[in-house]
């Protein structure tokens, strides 16, 4: 059953048929939270125009931020991998925590002790109201993986991760990780 599978920590893959939909075509999503309520994730590979010094100018630092999804795009969110820094952090699983104290957070990326390869910010989250998910999974909207990276994977070039992780797919998958990202312009 799909929603025994779905679980906090894995990731989702749009499923290259996904066309059209400029949030979800070619994303890999977080997981980050799953409860029969409903279910919380980040869309890990779709970095914007800013860095979060645009959006908070008294953070000194050139953090890109990525397009976390389509829901409350006016919200700053964030994970990382350092939750014996960063308190009152929510662990998502494998070493990726969402959250904490943000204030204590800018601190420590002001004064260099947070990286890159620690944190990512977002601007929104993509979410699914009980059962959306299940149903969008077997409408075959979205593939589900394991997060091989687990704490690692905030490193991820975002560039090319999803087809990276079509091509581990393999089988028929192989043909869509060359293929243009909008067929029609083919």
């Amino acid at each position: 059953m799909i929603s025994e599978k779905l679980k906090k920590g894995v990731l989702l893959l749009a499923e290259p048929s996904i066309i059209g939909d400029l949030s979800f075509n070619r994303s890999v999503i977080l997981l980050a939270e799953h409860t029969n309520e409903g279910s919380v994730g980040f869309i890990l590979n779709k970095p914007l125009k800013y860095n979060i010094k645009d959006l908070i100018p008294d953070i000194e630092s050139e953090f890109k931020i990525y397009n976390g999804g389509p829901v409350e795009q006016d919200n700053l969110y964030f994970i990382h991998n350092i939750p014996d820094l960063i308190p009152n952090s929510i662990e998502i699983s494998n070493g990726i925590f969402w959250g904490g104290d943000f204030d204590f957070t800018k601190n420590l990326i002001n004064s260099g002790v947070i990286k890159k390869k620690n944190i990512r910010f977002f601007l929104g989250y993509t979410g699914w109201d009980a059962e959306q998910l299940e149903n969008e999974m077997q409408a075959n909207s979205w593939i589900l993986a394991e997060n091989v990276y687990e704490n690692k994977i905030l490193e991820k070039s975002s560039s090319h991760f999803w087809k990276d992780k079509i091509v581990e797919l393999g089988g028929d998958y192989l043909i869509w990780s060359n293929a243009p990202e909008n067929p029609t312009l083919n």
